[in-house]
């Protein structure tokens, strides 16, 4: 039987259209910088990559044209903003060639300071964020279905996009920000934590499971706060070595393998349901990996390489009927719930703020391995505004 896909409402069908003239005239970039210019009575500054040397700490500090403002979007004032992997690969065109000059932030949270007439769930004033996606065509099959970040025609990223602004964006793509999370617990969510949050809800995460995380980085830490929140069985972090073990522990984890100790794959052999793997290299034991499966497991992978994967055998996954996969972000939909998650069991992510001046300095750290376990670059003119307003 095929899946049933939702008809667009007479309300989304008007927005969609709204969308998609707006595309149409954005196709005119000296209207759409002077359109910018006379909507917003404050600037758009941000740490800017001029090019690839911007990921060896070369940011600089400058304005830059937003998209051009529609009824559909709504103005944030960012107190907060987390450095995600991806912001890394991105400066540095790991992925592919950077649309220079960019602004990478997004994970970002602040204020609704301006908000369209067609927007209907935030006000002016809500805690609000927005992650890695900032608008798709929201008329597909799987926009209808709550997988925007699935879209069809491509989703159009918070950055290294034809509007690669972080502070202005669709309101489809913004989030509330619920009591219980403050903005700067929130920030790395928005990217990080959805990445491993969505292929742990899907792939049935809690009691009875047993749950392994491959990498115990930035979305490796995400994974185990999430799957023992969950009430999955196990939580066993994989790694290369123990020097993170005694955090893996604090973090909730029941079990702790090194991949450099003797035989650690035999010992370990089928003893997990779902593997989900946040690191990504060419010299991955992935044939190993797959020998902790238990019939029927999932392996997910969602660290993104800049390179290629390893080969597998493919004996691996059908000696046992396993099955690999792969996970990308999550929806708006999938944010939300994961928010209102972390603030009703009382989850806190390991971060470190930093004040935005040191972002060049931060980038460097983290690709230095330094984070424990996600950096949280903080607006500290804004968060002082906030705080006084309240």
């Amino acid at each position: 039987m095929s899946k049933s896909i939702k008809e667009p409402t007479p309300v989304a069908t008007g927005r969609i259209l709204a969308l998609t003239n707006h595309l149409k005239e954005s196709l005119n970039p000296a209207d759409d910088i002077q359109k910018a210019k006379m909507s917003a009575p404050y600037k758009f500054q941000g740490w800017m990559a001029l090019d690839k040397d911007a990921a060896k700490g070369n940011m600089v500090w400058q304005e830059y044209e937003p998209k051009t403002w529609t009824d559909d979007d709504v103005d944030i004032k960012i107190t907060h903003c987390g450095i995600c992997g991806s912001d890394i690969h991105t400066l540095r065109s790991g992925w592919g060639q950077a649309d220079y000059p960019c602004c990478v932030g997004h994970e970002i949270t602040g204020t609704a300071v301006k908000v369209g007439k067609n927007v209907k769930q935030i006000k002016l004033g809500d805690r609000i964020g927005v992650g890695a996606q900032s608008a798709s065509c929201l008329e597909c099959e799987q926009c209808l279905n709550n997988e925007e970040h699935y879209c069809v025609k491509g989703m159009i990223g918070t950055y290294n996009s034809k509007y690669a602004d972080g502070s202005k964006t669709y309101a489809h793509f913004t989030v509330k920000i619920p009591d219980g999370l403050t903005n700067a617990e929130a920030a790395p969510m928005l990217c990080g934590g959805v990445t491993v949050w969505k292929p742990l809800k899907e792939n049935g995460a809690g009691p009875g499971k047993r749950v392994g995380i491959i990498g115990l980085g930035g979305l490796g830490h995400f994974g185990v706060l999430w799957a023992k929140a969950l009430g999955c069985d196990e939580v066993v972090v994989i790694s290369r070595s123990d020097a993170k073990k005694a955090d893996a522990m604090k973090m909730g984890a029941t079990g702790f393998i090194a991949t450099q100790d003797k035989g650690w794959a035999k010992k370990n052999t089928r003893t997990l349901d779902l593997i989900v793997s946040t690191v990504s290299s060419p010299n991955m034991p992935i044939d190993d990996y797959f020998k902790l499966l238990r019939a029927h497991g999932q392996f997910i992978q969602v660290g993104a390489p800049e390179d290629v994967l390893p080969s597998l055998n493919i004996l691996a996954m059908i000696s046992k009927g396993c099955k690999m996969g792969g996970s990308l972000i999550g929806s708006p939909a999938d944010i939300s719930e994961m928010l209102q998650f972390a603030a009703d069991k009382n989850i806190s992510p390991y971060i470190q703020e930093r004040p935005m001046s040191d972002a060049n300095q931060a980038v460097i750290d983290m690709e230095n391995g330094e984070a424990r376990y996600r950096y949280v670059l903080v607006n500290e003119k804004h968060v002082k505004e906030l705080k006084a307003s309240l």
